[in-house]
C-alpha cells in the first residue's frame, strides 16, 4: 500500500492531478471488493468457515487424505471468499490439524500447497481473485467467456495440486477427536444471505450502489467488528495503483514501451511481471495498455505462483509458517519456491500450447 502510494504522488508530479482523475477509478470493482471482504469477515468471526471445515477434515482418517481435504478446501475457499482470506482461515486449521495429531513433518509441504491451492483456485470466479474483479469489471466480460477462459488452467491447477499430494504424503494413520462446534442459526443465515447479495453484485444482478447501503447498514448491527477487520489496505492499494496506472497511461514513451511488450506476448509479460510487482498491481498496470484481456487475466492468475511476493496472499502462508517453525524459515523460501516456479513453467507452457 504504502509502495503504491508512493507511486502515486511521484507519477502526480508528471501527470499533475485534475479532474479527469476521477476517470482512474474502478468504483464498481472497490464496491464489489468491500463488500465481499465485509460479509466473509462477518461469516469469519462466527468460525463458519472453520467450522465447516474442521468437520469435513474429521471425516477422514490417513494423513493423506486429510491434507488433500485441507488443500482442497483452500482451493475452493478462495473460489468464493478470495485467495486471502482462504489463507486467513484455512492456514491455522492446517496447524491445528498437523500439531494436535504430531505430523508436523508435513507442515512446510501443507502449507505450501494450501498456497498454491488459494492462488489459483481463485481464478475460475470472477471474485475469486481481487485482480480479476478488476478486469472482469473493466473489460465487461461476459460470465460465461470467463470461466470458459479460466477452465482450462483450472482443471490444470487442480490435477497438479492433487497428483503433488497423493506423491508426496504417505497413508498414515490420523485422529483428530476436537468435535465441531455449533454456529448461531440466525446470523448465520443472514450472513449467508448478504454473501449471496455480494455474489449478485459482482455479476451484475443488481446495481453495485444497493450492496454499498445494505450490508454497512446490516453489520452495523449484526458485528461492527467485522467491518473494522476489512482490508482496507487492500482496498487502499487498488486506489493507489488506479492513480499510479492511469498518470503512466498518460505519459507517452511508457504507453509505447508497455504496448510493445504486451504486443509481443500479453501472457508471458504479465505472468513475469508479477513476480516482481504482484499480480494485482500487474492486472491494473498493464491493463491500461492492452486490450488482450483473455492473455492478461491468464497472466494475473497462474503469475501468482512464483515468488513470495508474485501475490500478496503468498506473505501471509509465509508469516503464518514462520510463526509456527522460525527456524526453518530458510527451507520453507527453497521448498517454496521449488514448487511454485514448477507449477509456473507448466502452466505457462499450457497456456501457450493450447491457445
Amino acid at each position: 500500500m504504502l509502495i503504491a502510494a508512493l507511486l502515486a504522488v511521484i507519477t502526480s508530479f508528471i501527470v499533475p492531478p485534475s479532474a479527469a482523475y476521477i476517470e482512474y477509478f474502478d468504483f464498481k470493482t472497490l464496491t464489489c471488493l468491500f463488500c465481499v471482504l465485509a460479509v466473509v469477515c462477518a461469516l469469519r468471526n462466527i468460525r463458519f468457515f472453520y467450522t465447516m471445515a474442521k468437520a469435513i477434515v474429521r471425516k477422514f482418517k490417513n494423513t493423506k487424505l486429510c491434507i488433500l481435504a485441507l488443500v482442497y478446501i483452500t482451493f475452493i475457499g478462495s473460489m468464493l471468499i478470495a485467495n486471502d482470506m482462504a489463507l486467513l482461515t484455512f492456514l491455522p486449521l492446517g496447524y491445528f490439524v498437523l500439531h494436535t495429531t504430531g505430523k508436523e513433518k508435513y507442515m512446510a509441504f501443507t502449507f505450501i500447497m494450501q498456497n498454491i491451492a488459494a492462488n489459483l483456485g481463485g481464478m475460475l470466479t470472477p471474485f475469486g481473485n481481487p485482480q480479476n474483479l478488476f478486469l472482469y469489471s473493466k473489460f465487461n466480460i461476459p460470465d460465461l467467456e470467463f470461466m470458459g477462459i479460466m477452465l482450462p488452467p483450472f482443471i490444470i491447477s487442480i490435477t497438479l495440486i492433487t497428483a503433488c499430494c497423493l506423491v508426496f504424503v504417505k497413508s498414515e494413520p490420523l485422529i483428530i477427536e476436537e468435535k465441531a462446534a455449533s454456529l448461531p442459526p440466525v446470523r448465520t443465515v443472514i450472513y449467508l444471505l448478504l454473501f449471496a447479495l455480494s455474489i449478485v453484485i459482482v455479476f451484475r444482478g443488481i446495481p453495485y450502489w444497493i450492496g454499498l447501503i445494505v450490508i454497512p447498514v446490516a453489520l452495523l448491527f449484526l458485528d461492527r467488528q467485522a467491518l473494522l477487520q476489512v482490508d482496507y489496505g487492500l482496498l487502499l492499494t487498488f486506489v493507489f495503483f488506479f492513480i499510479f496506472s492511469g498518470n503512466m497511461a498518460e505519459i507517452g514513451w511508457v504507453r509505447d514501451f508497455f504496448s510493445y511488450l504486451l504486443d509481443k506476448s500479453t501472457l508471458v509479460v504479465s505472468a513475469l511481471s508479477c513476480q516482481f510487482i504482484s499480480n494485482v498491481p500487474s492486472a491494473i498496470l498493464l491493463s491500461q495498455f492492452t486490450d488482450n484481456y483473455r492473455e492478461l487475466l491468464l497472466g494475473v492468475n497462474i503469475g501468482g505462483v512464483g515468488t513470495l511476493i508474485s501475490s500478496l496472499a503468498s506473505l501471509i502462508t509465509f508469516r503464518e509458517y514462520s510463526k509456527h517453525s522460525p527456524g526453518h524459515t530458510l527451507r520453507y523460501v527453497l521448498k517454496f519456491s521449488a514448487y511454485n516456479f514448477a507449477f509456473l513453467g507448466i502452466l505457462i507452457l499450457f497456456c501457450i500450447i493450447i491457445p
